[in-house]
């Protein structure tokens, strides 16, 4: 799916410096199922990620590497190592100091599971004395419950199964999490339900590394171009990914 918006050209000395050697290396989260859907039989990611970091390699006419991740926290983590040029990543505050990054291209909501017989009714409910929550700890959604729970207690573990684990053998009070996955967890889980709405969304973005800042002003048309066009639902669309929606 071939993808080349009218929005200008880098100066060489920046297209260098995002992509030195003329090889653009894309950062990749594993753990988000809703962005990475596969593999190709060589091993490399595909979904909606991986194809936006190919189409803007294909944009800037560079080779492209992917530099997978086993989750978010390790990605940003990599940020100042010179491992990766763009990093396709959630926007949050914590990252932004050291990660540039684009307005979001798509958003996922995060929500809570709970019991049936939980007295938790709406997402309000779920900060208050006494209720633990099982949460991705470097997650998105885990670093924003750790910037706004006032009340209730984080559970926080490494990975999204080890917190559907701790929700059920701790007996915790709610499980947070991306609605698609904790769909899956109330049919793997019986005897729970989800909460409405959404305590907040995912903010998917393009990222790069803070010395690389001088690059985002142009993603930054890129990621529009890309929404603006339907580039980005058309990518939702031909991996059949429920859940994701394309960023306001």
């Amino acid at each position: 799916m071939e993808f080349r918006p009218d929005i200008g050209t880098l100066s060489p000395a920046t297209r260098e410096h995002l992509a030195p050697g003329n090889m653009l290396r894309a950062g990749i989260n594993l753990s988000n199922f809703l962005l990475v859907s596969s593999r190709s039989p060589e091993g490399e990611p595909q979904g909606v990620s991986p194809d936006l970091a190919r189409a803007l390699a294909g944009h800037l006419g560079t080779g492209l590497r992917y530099v997978p991740y086993a989750n978010p926290g390790l990605l940003a983590d990599a940020a100042l190592r010179d491992e990766w040029d763009v990093g396709l990543i959630g926007a949050e505050p914590q990252r932004a100091e050291t990660i540039g990054f684009t307005p979001a291209y798509a958003e996922i909501e995060a929500t809570y599971l709970v019991r049936d017989a939980s007295p938790l009714r709406r997402i309000a409910d779920v900060d208050a004395d006494g209720v633990r929550i099982a949460v991705t700890g470097r997650a998105a959604y885990g670093l924003w419950l750790d910037r706004h729970i006032r009340k209730a207690t984080l559970i926080r573990s490494g990975t999204l199964d080890e917190a559907a684990v701790d929700f059920v053998e701790q007996k915790l009070e709610a499980l947070a999490g991306l609605r698609p996955r904790l769909i899956s967890d109330r049919a793997a889980i019986p005897g729970t339900r989800l909460l409405d709405g959404h305590f907040m969304t995912v903010q998917q973005a393009i990222g790069v590394p803070r010395p690389k800042a001088e690059a985002v002003a142009y993603l930054t048309r890129f990621v529009e171009a890309a929404k603006a066009s339907g580039f980005i639902e058309a990518l939702i669309r031909k991996h059949g990914v429920e859940g994701l929606s394309v960023a306001r």
